[in-house]
């Protein structure tokens, strides 16, 4: 269902490819670091050989705690003015890290530019609940999905390519050039999307209500918690994907590829998703998706804890699990924004914070485990997807599989117990 109450001059294609634009200057700035994980740790001399997943980590912990700030922002301010205050601080703190001379500094820029490259999820999920509801709304971000996920497919090779020709401090100013273009395409193209008569006031009165609807609202809260679950070994993945392939397998330097081949596998996930979540429903879709990303991380685990892995099996059963993640990353989230329309910038803001906040400390948990096998993250593949499957089974009251009407009530908006 397509809000009509704004006229909306930007096409729809125009409006999800600029969507995905922008949630991609997040996946952009962690995965074209992976290359140059090991040049930064030799460059600041680093203690530990887990150290240099903090350029990662400290970047998701931004985007964490900065999500809890943007969604009463953006209710109380509009969408636009947000999302291009944000993208400037994102463009220059991208330039103090590539000034940064140690390595602390560097995790503070790299941490105040995830803080404000957060705004970019959480209003990109409230611009689409501005205008699409139910699964109309899980098939537009199925499609943002998909097209936001050519970056990781391409950002670990990009970042090789930036180190072929400069030293790894210019990756950084790749991604402050990337944050201008964005910029300038919001203000000359970004009509706001809020209507005037949905502006409501920050007060901490309405904030605290708007989250204790999310958290009292049982479905929604079991879906965020359950994404959380979802995205945190795909986080453990990428932190320590650089000395998985690098010193476990020997592999590096075919390292992106593989990177690239499992980040295709979410794009391929998402394609299909926005195809058939309309036809299925976005809750079958996802259950289904869960239950099969279990059973291959059960494979993962044996292989893994038997000490059968190698290059070739590891990417056998990551690439199908990637696949998985693709399918259930829209649709849990789809599910967990449909009770909010009026609250949609509070919503998205607190559930990004929970499902980032759960995601990054159990990733970063997973990834620091890493004692030179794949062990740690077969074990936290598993035991995430378990336990997203309890929280799913238990949002929806032990119904799985069951296609529910969309639209928003009066009745949707109250907690449920």
């Amino acid at each position: 269902m397509q809000s009509k109450a704004l006229s909306f001059p930007i096409g729809r294609v125009e409006l999800i490819i600029m969507m995905a634009s922008l949630m991609s200057l997040n996946a952009l700035a962690i995965d074209i670091m992976l290359p140059a994980l090991g040049l930064i740790s030799d460059h600041f001399a680093l203690p530990e050989v887990n150290d240099r997943q903090w350029t990662i980590t400290s970047y998701i912990y931004g985007m964490a705690i900065g999500s809890i700030l943007y969604g009463s922002l953006a209710d109380r301010f509009g969408r636009r003015p947000v999302l291009l205050v944000t993208i400037g601080i994102y463009t220059g703190f991208g330039i103090l890290c590539a000034l940064a001379w140690d390595y602390d500094l560097l995790l503070l820029a790299r941490f105040i530019q995830g803080l404000s490259a957060s705004a970019m999820g959480v209003l990109a999920n409230s611009i689409i609940r501005d205008r699409y509801d139910g699964d109309a709304m899980a098939r537009a971000m199925s499609t943002i999905m998909m097209i936001f996920m050519i970056v990781p497919i391409t950002a670990p090779l990009l970042g090789q390519l930036v180190l072929h020709v400069a030293p790894w401090k210019a990756i950084f100013l790749v991604l402050s050039t990337a944050g201008l273009a964005c910029f300038l395409w919001v203000i000359t193209r970004l009509p706001e999307t809020l209507h005037p008569d949905n502006k409501t006031p920050i007060e901490f009165k309405s904030v605290t209500a708007a989250w204790y609807g999310v958290i009292f609202n049982r479905n929604s809260f079991g879906h965020v918690i359950a994404s959380g679950l979802m995205m945190a070994p795909l986080f453990a993945y990428i932190a320590s994907a650089q000395q998985i392939f690098f010193d476990v397998f020997g592999a590096g330097d075919i390292f992106v590829y593989i990177f690239a081949l499992n980040a295709g596998a979410m794009s391929v996930a998402s394609f299909t998703n926005s195809r058939i979540v309309m036809r299925f429903g976005a809750r079958r879709v996802s259950q289904t998706a869960l239950i099969f990303f279990i059973l291959v991380s059960m494979v993962h685990f044996g292989l893994a804890e038997a000490g059968w892995i190698n290059i070739w099996s590891f990417t056998a059963v990551l690439v199908p699990s990637m696949g998985m993640v693709g399918f259930t990353g829209a649709n849990f989230s789809s599910i967990a924004m449909q009770p909010f329309g009026r609250t949609a910038g509070v919503a998205s803001s607190f559930q990004n914070f929970a499902r980032t906040g759960i995601s990054s400390t159990l990733g970063a948990a997973i990834g620091l485990q890493f004692n030179g096998t794949i062990l740690p993250l077969a074990t936290g593949f598993l035991v995430c997807g378990i336990a997203a499957l309890v929280l799913i089974f238990w949002a929806e009251r032990g119904k799985l599989f069951r296609r529910v009407q969309t639209g928003v009530t009066a009745k949707d908006l109250l907690p449920q117990g």
